[in-house]
């Protein structure tokens, strides 16, 4: 393939991606209210039926266009979510070529795994939202919680996103490995400083910074860690 077929290729995936980004984004606009009710379900749940403090949880929105505003953002970022299994397949497409068959074959367990593993962060994000609102909320006592909108779905979205990229990391190993770049071997020996690299991870992505978080990010990725050592050593074929 010459570089000019290489960058039409490159034009024609990235036209798709964009395609359905777009498309799936239409349709989490019309999806806002049961998303936005999904989304909400946290703040609600963060202590005593949506309360901190004796006080119940209550939430404003400051100006007149925010509503709008909230709901193009929650489009946004549902619709890249909703298109990432397009993206990452389309992903997989464009470097096909430059493959050998033995490593073209491990496309649809990478997207599967891919998608899998940032499932995985955003629905441990979203476990433990709870559990962070409360914490960080603890700290106004003893005034009443009133909290905007805006600024809770924007730390949602970021949180969500930073654990489902930051889960995206043993994927990362993995392919590293199949290439021959990394081993097994290379992987346990560095497990000392696997596990400082996981809190620096989860201390610098979680956008909080509150400890709950940090550490119910920083544990799994080190589960993660060691799963792809297991994976590298039995799953693939040197």
């Amino acid at each position: 393939m010459s570089v000019i077929e290489h960058l039409e290729e490159l034009r024609y995936r990235i036209f798709v991606c964009l395609g359905a980004y777009v498309v799936l984004a239409v349709v989490a606009y019309f999806l806002y209210r049961p998303i936005l009710n999904f989304m909400l379900h946290p703040l609600h749940h963060s202590g005593t039926i949506g309360t901190i403090n004796g006080s119940k949880i209550q939430v404003y929105v400051g100006g007149i266009a925010t509503g709008f505003i909230l709901r193009m953002k929650t489009s946004a970022f549902a619709g890249l979510v909703f298109a990432l299994p397009i993206i990452l397949y389309q992903l997989w497409r464009f470097v096909t070529p430059g493959l050998e068959a033995r490593e073209r074959k491990f496309a649809i367990p990478f997207v599967l795994s891919a998608v899998g593993l940032f499932v995985l962060g955003g629905y441990i994000a979203f476990l433990i939202l709870p559990l962070g609102i409360h914490w960080l909320l603890g700290f106004v006592a003893p005034a009443q919680p009133l909290i905007q909108l805006t600024e809770y779905m924007s730390f949602v979205f970021l949180l969500i996103l930073a654990f489902g990229i930051s889960f995206e990391f043993p994927l990362l190993l993995v392919s590293l490995a199949g290439v021959g770049i990394l081993s097994s071997r290379q992987l346990s020996k560095a497990r000392r400083a696997a596990i400082l690299i996981a809190f620096i991870i989860a201390a610098v992505a979680t956008p909080s910074q509150d400890p709950i978080s940090q550490v119910v990010m920083a544990v799994p990725l080190y589960i993660l860690y060691e799963l792809s050592i297991v994976v590298i050593r039995y799953g693939l074929k040197r």
